[in-house]
């Protein structure tokens, strides 16, 4: 695996987003839910970036980066949620964007990880 994880529940988002950072030239990989965003971290090569939901069945965003730390040195994390008590800082992620959100914005966080 390489470039962009995205870890989101929601599949139409998951598929849009997929989608359209492929027609931009990414490589992307996909997960519904937290376990298979770890399955997939400690079975493949690592990403240069991961879209994190926060808000998932199964294990959810807090879940995640407590469980994958050790997979997650030296990997940025952008948040994405529209629960807008995040606090990106405190996770030490590497962005945030508040769904819903513009491509623009999007573009312009993952842009540096290509």
């Amino acid at each position: 695996m390489s470039g962009i994880l995205i870890v989101e529940d929601d599949e139409d988002i998951r598929d849009n987003l997929s989608a359209i950072l492929v027609r931009k030239g990414w490589q992307v990989s996909l997960s519904a839910n937290g376990v298979e965003a770890l399955e997939q971290l400690r079975a493949h090569e690592p990403p240069r970036v991961i879209l994190l939901d926060m808000r998932m069945p199964v294990m959810n965003g807090w879940e995640f980066l407590a469980a994958a730390k050790e997979e997650l040195a030296g990997i940025p994390v952008i948040i994405c949620s529209g629960d807008g008590n995040v606090d990106p800082q405190a996770l030490a992620a590497a962005g945030f964007l508040r769904k819903p959100f513009e491509l623009s914005h999007l573009f312009s966080l993952i842009q540096p990880y290509r």
